[in-house]
């Protein structure tokens, strides 16, 4: 017997049971299926991982129900200061300076702990009779035809849905079943990520530093402690990572400075390999793609997430203008529509961080020069350097309703 309901998501990560959510609320009905069992959803333990939500996605979270269950959580960024320069010189006299209190709206954004985000979206899908999560099932099969799709499950089981989605990392399966290629390039990086406690207060300003190898971010988190996400040469950061704890603070202290006080590490430490992969097509027949497994890209400017966040406010109002209008809801005329909302915005974020990338990862001092008067030149016009802090708050371009803050 088939299990029926209205959309099919795969990958019960962040986007699909975001997108679950926004679709329930509308009336559809919904079956998100993840590979991974519902235990490690509840694992209360500090982990180390965190995610910076611009604002317009934490008006997203608040319209699905969510941010109310993380808000007390939630650390603010009231700041964002970038700069360039060498581990162990510390930064170069040119900067860029964001503070929140020149837009109007507020905080450009906020950190959040894996764990408190991921145990929000169990409960509130836990909460809505519309959605049915399947856990510990892979996919084995899907089936397009003239009235739906059908999902084989590795048990044999069968689900039937009007449209599916794909919301399953970079490596998407449900892409790859769809025959839908990818496009991009390695860059040579891998990201160390972990959190550090330090001994003063951050303030709740993020820092971006610059350097030769690749990018460290220091994100705050609540209380004396913040969010790295260290990049480096792949080689680099495999000996890096091979290190004891004591040794791996070692190396990230000339790189990270003394302006927080003493550093130790708090949680555990992982690595992620960096690279640009988009997939050639968003949409296929009775199939949408959301998140990393539409693309995935470099996280110099923090956006991983966020653009993901997007893709589902975007294909949520899709699909429920289309239901309204009596439309079937998984054939290419509609889903076309949510393919030429994203693909430009996500080619253009794509291009922006592969440049940025490629015009910071590097020690030319002809570039150094230019990037830093550039970077100058953005921090001393008031103009230009709100655009761009709204541009980081998520407030630009054709927003979807549900990330203006607004029901569908």
């Amino acid at each position: 017997m088939k299990n029926t309901s209205d959309i099919l998501i795969v990958g019960g990560g962040l986007n699909g049971p975001a997108l679950a959510l926004a679709l329930a609320q509308t009336g559809h009905s919904v079956t998100v299926v993840d590979a991974l069992p519902k235990g490690d959803f509840e694992d209360d333990a500090f982990d180390g991982r965190g995610y910076a939500l611009a604002l317009a996605s934490k008006r997203l979270l608040s319209q699905i129900g969510v941010w109310a269950r993380v808000a007390d959580r939630a650390q603010p960024m009231l700041e964002i200061k970038a700069s360039d320069g060498h581990a162990g010189e510390g930064a170069a006299p040119f900067f860029v300076h964001f503070d929140h209190r020149e837009i109007e709206e507020g905080p450009m954004g906020y950190m959040l702990e894996d764990r408190y985000l991921r145990r929000a979206f169990l409960q509130a899908m836990e909460d809505e009779p519309l959605i049915t999560m399947i856990n510990q099932r892979r996919v084995v099969a899907q089936a397009p035809d003239q009235t739906g799709v059908t999902l084989t499950l590795d048990t044999g089981e069968e689900l039937r849905g009007r449209m599916l989605v794909g919301s399953d990392g970079r490596k998407s399966g449900t892409a790859e079943r769809a025959g839908i290629k990818r496009s991009g390039w390695d860059y040579g990086q891998t990201a160390l990520v972990c959190a550090i406690d330090h001994e003063k207060p951050h303030h709740g300003i993020a820092h971006q530093f610059f350097m030769s190898a690749g990018p460290l971010a220091i994100l705050p988190l609540p209380g004396n402690r913040s969010s790295i996400v260290w990049s480096e040469k792949t080689e680099m950061a495999a000996a890096i990572h091979a290190l004891d704890d004591a040794d791996y603070i070692a190396a990230l202290k000339p790189r990270f400075g003394d302006f927080l006080g003493e550093i130790s590490l708090a949680g555990k430490r992982f690595t992620y390999p960096l690279n640009l992969t988009i997939a050639n097509s968003f949409v296929a027949d009775r199939l949408a793609l959301v998140g990393d497994a539409a693309h995935g890209m470099h996280p110099i400017a923090g956006q991983g997430l966020n653009a993901g966040l997007r893709d589902v406010g975007a294909l949520a109002e899709v699909v429920t203008h289309a239901t309204r209008r009596g439309e079937d809801i998984g054939s290419l005329l509609v889903l076309e529509r949510y393919q030429q909302w994203r693909r430009f915005d996500t080619a253009t974020l794509a291009a922006t961080t592969d440049m940025v990338n490629k015009l910071f990862s590097n020690d030319n001092p002809l570039l150094r020069l230019g990037r830093d008067i550039g970077m100058g030149v953005v921090n001393g016009l008031p103009g230009l350097r709100r655009s761009f802090m709204r541009e980081a708050a998520g407030l630009t371009g054709d927003m979807p309703r549900l990330l203006k803050g607004e029901a569908l």
